[in-house]
């Protein structure tokens, strides 16, 4: 079982090639879509003790996937992110219990607070000397808390997507 006394000290960059930044929604409530976003940046700051980290990621809206390009098109519209206007998504955290990481998610100009559960998978040196760790989080939001208010009213009742949204991160970091 990993522990975080095999994390070592200072910053930790996510290896984008090896990780995913993913949401679920609920599609006609009977479904679900999954998407992603290929596009980001982030680094955290490990400390000691490690509650005393810091975690800081930059996702550009623009990349977001659902392997359908004119719900993905939908979906950087005003009618959601409205990533011409908003092109970033932001999350800073604000404090870390060892499973719990809590910070502010920026979306659309809009910040609120957000509690992610964290597994720490462990430490690693690759074939090439370099360490790295991984991690899973996730998270459930309502949209609406960020001003992403679109639906449509299903005939049979319901609403077309969901108000709820799982986050799901599965995150490589390398030591710089």
């Amino acid at each position: 079982m990993a522990t975080y006394s095999d994390l070592t000290p200072g910053t930790w960059t996510i290896d984008a090639s090896h990780s995913t930044i993913g949401f679920t929604a609920r599609h006609l409530m009977v479904t679900k879509v999954r998407g992603s976003f290929h596009d980001y940046s982030g680094a955290v700051v490990v400390a000691e003790p490690v509650e005393n980290s810091k975690v800081d990621v930059t996702i550009q809206i623009a990349s977001v996937d659902t392997k359908d390009e004119g719900r993905d098109n939908h979906l950087r519209s005003g009618d959601f992110f409205d990533a011409e206007a908003h092109p970033t998504m932001t999350f800073t955290s604000t404090s870390f219990d060892g499973d719990k990481l809590t910070g502010d998610l920026t979306i659309k100009g809009i910040t609120k607070p957000v509690v992610l559960d964290v597994d720490f998978e462990g430490v690693v040196t690759d074939p090439w000397g370099n360490e790295k760790a991984g991690f899973e989080a996730e998270t459930e939001i309502n949209r609406k808390d960020w001003g992403l208010d679109w639906n449509a009213t299903l005939e049979a009742g319901g609403v077309l997507v969901s108000e709820k949204i799982k986050i799901n991160l599965d995150l490589q970091l390398a030591k710089a």
